[in-house]
């Protein structure tokens, strides 16, 4: 499968992007996926991660109540709905896809990954 995301960009404080990664090569119906990030000087971390059939989510603390993580399995797409944005979430952002359908929270536990999108949120 090859991942492709969009929808990165500059935004002021408070709010709004809508990150989209889509899939094609196969169906990413039985795999889990993710979206990580990763700021200037920082540690990548697991922002938002869903299982393969949308049952199972997973949340950073600090994005909880304002990011929405979706799976389409129809459109063969995964989004980010990010909202009331802090400048703290400036980063790149990368999809990925975990085959095994489980919610990892390690880079190394999913096998493919997009190119990274930049996400810039300005005070």
């Amino acid at each position: 499968v090859q991942l492709q995301a969009s929808g990165g960009g500059l935004v002021q404080a408070g709010g709004s992007l809508r990150l989209l990664c889509a899939a094609s090569g196969r169906s990413i119906s039985e795999d889990s996926m993710g979206w990580f990030r990763q700021a200037p000087g920082k540690e990548r971390t697991l922002v938002a991660a869903i299982t393969r059939d949308g049952g199972g989510i997973y949340y950073e603390d600090s994005v909880k109540g304002r990011f929405d993580i979706f799976k389409d399995n129809v459109r063969n797409t995964l989004s980010l709905q990010m909202n009331n944005l802090k400048p703290e979430d400036t980063a790149v952002y990368v999809c990925a896809d975990n085959p095994t359908g489980g919610l990892g929270s390690y880079w190394e536990e999913y096998g493919v990954y997009g190119q990274g999108t930049l996400v810039t949120v300005s005070s």
